[in-house]
């Protein structure tokens, strides 16, 4: 077994969509990025290419790189899903938590689980989405940005 973290950040801008584990979410402002700025897709990847040691996000899918502006991260997932089968390990399970002051996510958290489940094979019992605010404390607290951590287990094939 092998276990990995992943973060990641985004900043809220009017005149994007926030999409989060797949979902749109209906709101003022979304999260600005390269792609489709997904906090929590791109949480769980960093998490399950860190647990397989095969790098991050970053290297596979740069954000200089035009074929990625605008990607769907469910995309994205699905790729990184495929090469972890190709190294020869699966997901396990994974656990997932968003931080964000606003919108309230749990109206969304199971259609999360599925969309994230799903590009990456698994069933739905082996991924957890949670949300919390930050008390208003810090950027994500002040409705700045939104941030998630994800952690995967990997078993071997």
């Amino acid at each position: 077994m092998r276990i990995g973290h992943g973060y990641d950040v985004h900043r809220m801008v009017f005149g994007r969509k926030l999409i989060l584990g797949g979902v749109e979410i209906p709101y003022e402002t979304g999260l600005l990025g390269h792609s489709d700025a997904d906090v929590l897709t791109h949480a769980v990847m960093d998490a399950i290419l860190g647990a397989a040691a095969l790098g991050d996000i970053g290297q596979l899918f740069p954000d200089n790189d035009p074929q990625y502006e605008g990607a769907d991260s469910l995309a994205l997932l699905q790729v990184v899903a495929c090469i972890l089968r190709d190294k020869g390990y699966r997901v396990g399970n994974i656990d997932a938590t968003i931080l964000a002051q606003a919108p309230k996510l749990s109206p969304y958290r199971e259609q999360m689980r599925q969309n994230l489940a799903r590009a990456m094979e698994l069933d739905v019992s082996q991924v957890s989405v949670k949300a919390t605010t930050e008390e208003k404390l810090g950027f994500t607290g002040a409705g700045e940005g939104i941030a998630a951590h994800a952690v995967a287990l990997l078993e071997t094939l």
